[in-house]
């Protein structure tokens, strides 16, 4: 009878294993419809693919969409030279295939660009069948992957049409990789770059990799840290690069690199990096042509430059337009771009910190290149929680701007906890500069349709390591999905994708629907409202930046919380209106009549803007301090209310995954009732007033907190 009963618990596990999954295939996942009625409609919709044409891209796209709809329909889809002469089909061809000269479409594809396609049911002789059609090769990948999504998320295939095309042209994840591996600000595991090994072993993740990229339409990896190392440049690493251009390549995808300015000094021994130096820029020209000479479709060089330390033009005495033109100047005959970052600040400068880019960038508009575009932060700051959009974005109509997004969640919890970004992004995007009048937008200013710029660029900071499931966090896919949905069309919603991911990631399952699309759409703000509520600002642990840190007061003082919060017994907050910082001198009037009073500044983002009296009555009807502590309280009820929807799902979710999110959000409970208690028990001491009722008290005294120390975070620079 024991036996009996060893083998009954092995066949279950067994059993239970089949539907174990470790969340490596991402979005793509293409498990059976539901029902048997599902899989007949989508094989009577699409009985064979038909793709008269053959390049590297359409055989993805063929193979994707194989792989697809085979999964998901629960049979193999035929592959045919030829549309048949009976049954339904799947045509993919490009505006110059005959193919398409029985069938009408809708509207021309000249519209589409390079890289839009369009999906339409059609006719032909009372034959039923789906176009993709594409002015080029990476349009039809696109269009499978968009097709592919209709069905994963439980749309209609009948008189399908559909038209889409990048509202963006350059949309990359930056990678801030370190040669040795390591992943500055990334907690999910190493680089997936094996330089070692590269340019002899190419492990099949790069092209899982790709193949989720292109899914979600990016188009440009810069695969190395901005803090940069010269040696990826040197010819050993560069065939190493140009390997992983390949693999990258039939998904249109290009590789970026990190410049190190001084490279002509590390590499070839010359005297200066001056960027009005004739040698220097003779070696930069000779570099960028050894480029692409190995890799023909290099994207460009992202650069940081006289930031945290990093070399620059300015330490010979050149502006940032000097140094970035030097280096368009050798990327322009290749259609090469420079993307030049504008977070800089200096130790030394008494400005208020939030205010240094704009000082050195703005007066530089007009300057560059037109191959060059000027990468920003979402806010002046540095990915905190939440700024308000960084005043650049409304501040210089000749230059190309590109947008620079977190996926990584440095300040927001890192992989650890649940904060999908989607609504951060989005609330960027959506924000009115008034650069040009009402409905200046980020996204109208980054497409370039405001002032008519002619590149566009967007960048997001990675999120993915070589954990099994890329993001550490199961539920973290979804920012690397929704920053690619947003990248091609701003204006989609944060809801929308967080539904399209939830269907395409668990099965178009109602339940985890119901509860997970929620949740998502409340994380972010609710880690707002337990570590940096009502406008704080960059209150974390020094150094990794994980935790609560409202005490930390050494070192320069732009490092540190107190520069930022200025606690004392009168308030809290960093006054940056016409009678402090004036930082709001640097936003269009309308921007700065809103946020100049306290009685009209949005409540989310009173403290960055004002230094408010712990006793002023709010227009929640609470006064500051009282309100800080409430917001506190909701964010830790909101993780614990996470957990019990969680918990209501066990069953409807794969084991292996719903195992994991509980026991990571058993950690965020613990992590925000830390930040409540140590923030509040901080600025107690200022505001010298009990937490008000339903606000639980804390389990320690302040200085247990302050003695907490996290060792060896990952991702931390000064631990690798």
């Amino acid at each position: 009878m024991k036996q009996f009963f060893r083998l009954l618990l092995v066949l279950m596990a067994g059993a239970a294993s089949l539907h174990a999954d470790d969340g490596y295939r991402l979005w793509l996942r293409y498990e059976p419809l539901a029902t048997q009625a599902q899989r007949d409609y989508l094989r009577e919709q699409i009985a064979c693919i038909v793709a008269p044409g053959s390049s590297p891209t359409v055989e993805k796209a063929v193979a994707e969409l194989q792989r697809g709809l085979g999964g998901l329909s629960g049979q193999p889809v035929d592959l045919r030279a030829a549309v048949p002469e009976l049954g339904s089909f799947l045509l993919l061809a490009t505006a110059d295939d005959e193919a398409l000269d029985d069938l009408e479409l809708a509207d021309d594809l000249d519209e589409l660009g390079p890289e839009g396609y369009r999906i339409q049911s059609v006719e032909r002789d009372g034959q039923t069948g789906i176009v993709i059609a594409a002015n080029r090769d990476i349009g039809l990948l696109y269009g499978s992957f968009a097709l592919l999504r209709e069905v994963q998320t439980a749309h209609s295939l009948s008189h399908l049409d559909l038209a889409s095309k990048p509202h963006i042209q350059r949309r990359l994840l930056n990678h801030w990789d370190n040669l040795t591996r390591t992943v500055e600000r990334g907690t999910a595991g190493q680089s997936l770059w094996e330089w070692f090994q590269l340019p002899d072993y190419r492990t099949p993740r790069y092209e899982d990799y790709a193949r989720a990229c292109a899914s979600v339409g990016i188009n440009g990896v810069s695969l190395t840290n901005v803090n940069a190392d010269a040696l990826v440049l040197t010819p050993q690493y560069l065939e190493k690069v140009a390997a992983l251009a390949d693999v990258f390549r039939p998904y249109g995808i290009r590789v970026y690199l990190t410049a190190r300015f001084s490279a002509p000094m590390e590499l070839a021994g010359l005297d200066t990096a001056d960027p009005l130096d004739d040698d220097v820029r003779d070696w930069w020209q000779d570099k960028v042509s050894e480029i692409y000479a190995r890799i023909p479709d290099f994207g460009g060089f992202l650069v940081k430059a006289n930031s945290e330390g990093q070399p620059g033009p300015q330490d010979y005495g050149r502006n940032h337009a000097e140094g970035a033109n030097m280096l368009a100047d050798a990327l322009a005959p290749h259609d090469g771009i420079v993307i030049w970052r504008a977070f800089v600040y200096a130790a030394e400068e008494q400005e208020d910190r939030v205010k240094q880019a704009y000082n050195e960038f703005q007066p530089l508009d007009g300057q560059f290149r037109d191959n060059v575009a000027i990468q920003i932060k979402n806010g002046p700051l540095d990915f905190m929680p939440r700024e308000p959009v960084h005043p650049l974005f409304g501040a210089m109509p000749e230059t190309n701007l590109a947008l620079e997004l977190q996926l990584t969640q440095e300040y927001l919890g890192t992989s650890v906890q649940l904060a999908y970004l989607a609504p951060l992004y989005e609330e960027v995007l959506d924000t009115d500069t008034f650069a040009e009048g009402p409905g200046s937008t980020v996204a109208k200013v980054i497409d370039g349709s405001l002032t008519d710029r002619k590149l566009s660029v967007i960048s997001g900071v990675a999120n993915i390591g070589t954990d099994r499931n890329w993001t550490g966090h199961p539920l973290a896919q979804s920012n690397w999905y929704a920053y690619g949905r947003l990248a091609w069309n701003p204006e989609l919603s944060s809801d929308q994708i967080a539904q399209e991911w939830t269907r395409m990631s668990f099965d178009r399952n109602p339940a985890v629907e119901d509860t997970l699309v929620p949740m998502l759409m409340a994380s972010r703000e609710t880690v707002v409202d337990y570590s940096m509520p009502l406008g704080l600002h960059h209150i974390m642990a020094w150094d990794h930046h994980y935790g609560p840190g409202p005490w930390v007061d050494q070192g320069r003082p732009d490092w540190t919380a107190t520069y930022y919060h200025r606690a004392d017994r009168e308030g809290l907050g960093f006054d940056r209106t016409s009678q402090g910082s004036n930082a709001l001198e640097q936003y269009a009037p309308e921007l700065r009549q809103r946020w100049e009073r306290i009685e009209t500044t949005p409540l989310n983002l009173l403290l960055w803007f004002h230094h408010v009296p712990w006793d002023y009555r709010l227009r929640t009807g609470n006064i500051l301090w009282d309100e800080l502590a409430y917001r506190y309280q909701r964010g830790v009820d909101a993780v614990r209310e996470w957990e019990q929807a969680w918990a209501d799902l066990q069953g409807q979710i794969d084991a292996q995954r719903y195992a994991h999110v509980a026991a990571l959000l058993k950690r965020q409970e613990k992590d925000a009732v830390q930040w409540r208690d140590a923030v509040l028990l901080y600025f107690q001491q200022f505001s010298q007033r009990p937490l008000p009722a339903g606000v639980e008290a804390p389990a320690h005294d302040l200085e247990y907190y302050q003695n907490l120390q996290e060792h060896y975070v990952p991702g931390t620079p000064s631990h690798q």
